[in-house]
């Protein structure tokens, strides 16, 4: 055998460079099976508005020329990655792309990661073809249009990681055989679509995963006790679902978890004990659903817990002192159950707590004074207990709270004038027993952006110093007995942009006189979407100027003194929904340019002096809402009289 020796270095060099030159490497070259598959791909986009595949051409090599490719050392494709969300140091690209998912896609068989994510419009089924992807890690499919079922052939992506589909609309149930190949499956994103269906018990098989989110979807069933195998999960969120039964008692087993969201499903019984295993949870949503019973004293095992939002269930029974013990918690959400006894005076340890919501409930007793301790404290809702409070206590003052709410608490008396040097934001003291007159140093409370003194027995005029909340933008002061003009409620000062009204309840008191021509025209009005002043004395005429309120949604000024027309001009506000002008002494015609509101939802001006044709509309208007005004016909009233 002869052996080829190169004796002339120089030669050997000539040759390399010339092999190097015409020659290509694997590496350089595209296979011509991927390039087909990925050009068949581009054919069945039908919009790629921001040029995502414009690099993808027959004449260039998909390995070294276009975007979003990757290949191996033979030329292999192993990444196709053309997100419509991206970004890098300095620019974000949001963009879309229609078109349909091609089974072409499935001669990719080196392909490791496919990333079709966040282009909006991708439509049609996921093809079933894709199961032959052997040596695919990463699928991100989600926030498009797919549709169909998640195809059963998923079952042979054994060495799949990490699998997005969520955002889309894919319906069916979700095939358990799917679950038990994923053994390497890290992460599961399956969220807001129209799955249905039990979720398999196969999921337990999932021993690798670490995120679940099967949220926003239409699964029912019970959640399935092998989910407590899951060991390495730490976050899981199923809510929003209509899954039903018990909390599986499994769940104690999962001591990586750190978010757990079960809310909005149709849980019922009562919270496991070995919650308390739940040793890494930092955030735990259980709301909106039936859970009944006590709360167990082992929740107080929580030692990494942030929010705790039980609210919207039964739960009942007293609350466990052992809630004291949770000196992480920043959010408790407690509110719409059947909680009862007194508040645990160990909830004063909990030093970082920011939200504390016992609302709705049947609690009694003191509140405890060992929450003066409570220096996080920004919001305290107690309202609608049966506290029996008689007054607020003075050593609330010392709390820096933001929002105070002791609706129907059983607050009687005056306003504490401690309130004035108060730093609140939002003020709720309705449905008590608050007597006396609108204090002056109410004007102090500058901070206030929503102020809720309804149902109590105020009787006074509105101070002048009102016009100070400068940052004030909800006001109800209904079912009181307050007096007087409206001057500084409908022209007070604001603090661009804010202090501006969303919404002013007013009904159900004595104020008196004509309303302001130019209220529609004050800039602290500018923005309001309900405005509701009936039932009181007021007098004159429906001002014109209210058209020029381009954002309000809802007027009220049922049962007042109210004279005149119903200017034409009323028909400019836009955005109404609900007009109630009703038990009035209107006069005149009804404008068609208002009764043809686009939006137009409620509509009632019975009981007034109105006459001539209804005009034709297209809302429907019950026949009650024209009653009383005996000038008026047509439909829905009998016809008008052509003599």
């Amino acid at each position: 055998m002869e052996i080829c020796v190169w004796r002339n270095p120089f030669l050997f060099i000539l040759f390399y460079i010339i092999f190097s030159v015409f020659v290509p490497s694997p590496s350089e070259c595209c296979h011509l099976v991927d390039k087909t598959s990925l050009l068949d791909f581009k054919q069945k986009v039908t919009s790629d508005p921001s040029n995502l595949l414009k690099s993808w051409t027959l004449s260039t090599d998909c390995c070294k020329s276009w975007e979003g490719i990757a290949c191996n050392s033979n030329g292999r494709v192993v990444n196709v990655s053309r997100p419509g969300l991206s970004s890098g140091d300095d620019f974000i690209i949001d963009t879309s792309m229609s078109g349909t998912l091609s089974p072409s896609l499935a001669n990719l068989s080196f392909l490791e990661l496919l990333d079709l994510s966040n282009l909006k419009d991708l439509t049609g089924p996921i093809p079933p073809e894709f199961g032959k992807l052997s040596r695919l890690s990463y699928l991100f499919l989600d926030t498009n249009k797919l549709s169909g079922s998640i195809p059963v052939t998923f079952k042979y992506l054994h060495q799949l990681k990490k699998l997005y589909l969520s955002d889309n609309t894919l319906s069916g149930t979700i095939p358990s055989s799917i679950f038990e190949s994923f053994l390497s499956l890290s992460q599961l994103g399956l969220s807001t679509n129209q799955l249905s269906g039990p979720i398999p018990s196969s999921i337990g098989n999932l021993v690798s995963l670490s995120k679940l989110d099967m949220s926003r979807n239409k699964l029912f069933g019970s959640i399935p006790e092998s989910i407590g195998r899951l060991k390495s999960l730490s976050y899981v969120d199923l809510s929003e679902n209509e899954l039903s039964g018990k909390i599986p008692n499994s769940i104690g087993n999962l001591s990586q978890v750190s978010l757990m969201y079960l809310n909005q499903n149709q849980l019922r019984g009562k919270i496991p004990s070995s919650i308390s295993g739940l040793s890494s949870l930092v955030f735990c949503r259980l709301s909106e659903n039936q859970l009944s019973g006590s709360i167990p004293p082992s929740i107080g095992n929580l030692p990494k817990i942030q929010r705790l939002i039980f609210e919207n269930n039964k739960l009942s029974g007293k609350l466990p002192a052992t809630l004291g013990h949770l000196v992480t918690l920043t959010d408790m959400y407690f509110s719409n159950n059947l909680f009862t006894g007194k508040i645990p005076s160990s909830f004063g340890n909990l030093k970082n707590l920011q939200i504390l919501d016992l609302s709705k409930n049947k609690l009694s007793g003191e509140i405890p004074h060992q929450l003066v301790k409570l220096v996080s404290l920004q919001t305290l809702d107690l309202s609608f207990n049966p506290l029996g409070l008689s007054r607020i206590p003075n050593w609330f003052k010392k709390l820096g709270l933001f929002r105070l709410i002791l609706a129907k608490t059983g607050i009687r008396g005056k306003l504490p004038s401690w309130l004035a040097s108060s730093s609140l934001s939002t003020l709720d003291l309705s449905n008590n027993g608050l007597t006396g007159k609108l204090p002056t140093w109410i004007g102090n409370m500058t901070n206030l952006s929503l102020l809720n003194l309804s149902n109590n027995a105020f009787h006074s005029s509105i101070p002048e110093e009102f016009k100070n909340l400068t940052l004030l933008m909800d006001l109800d002061l209904h079912s009181n007995r307050f007096s007087g003009n409206l001057r500084a409620i409908l022209s007070k000062n604001f603090q661009d942009p804010l202090g501006h009204y969303n919404s002013i309840d007013l009904a159900y008191n004595m104020f008196n006189g004509p309303l302001d021509e130019n209220i529609g025209n004050e800039p602290v009005m500018d923005s309001i979407l309900s405005l509701s002043l009936s039932h009181n004395p007021l007098t004159g005429h429906i001002p014109k100027s209210l058209g020029n309120l381009t954002t309000l949604q809802e007027i009220k000024l049922a049962e007042n003194g109210l004279t005149g027309g119903i200017p034409t001009e009323l028909g400019n506000a836009k955005e109404l929904k609900t007009i109630l002008l009703s038990n009035n002494n209107l006069e005149g015609a009804i404008p068609a340019q208002v009764l043809n509101l686009k939006d137009l939802q409620e509509f009632d001006v019975s009981e007034n002096r109105l006459s001539g044709s209804i005009p034709p509309h297209k809302a429907k208007i019950p026949k009650s809402a024209f009653l009383g005004n005996h000038g008026l016909c047509g439909a829905p009233l009998p016809p008008c009289s052509h003599t």
